[in-house]
């Protein structure tokens, strides 16, 4: 509790009289925050950077065994 929970929120406190052997907490039901996704342009933007990217390595490639053969 010190170390995991604690740290996140500071006035957290448990019922020792409900506290059950094995029992779990959900801890994303109680810490998890919503992120919304990015926007389709955005990822297709990077999409295209990174196909741009792999094209150019992959010239290099290509370059380099043509001077080699």
């Amino acid at each position: 509790m010190t170390r995991e929970v604690l740290p996140h929120v500071p006035d957290a406190w448990v019922d020792e009289n409900k506290t059950k052997i094995g029992y779990e907490i959900n801890f994303n039901r109680y810490f998890y925050r919503y992120t919304p996704p990015r926007s389709l342009e955005q990822i297709e933007s990077d999409l295209k950077q990174i196909e741009n990217e792999i094209a150019h390595m992959l010239a290099e490639v290509a370059d380099e065994v043509e001077r080699i053969s």
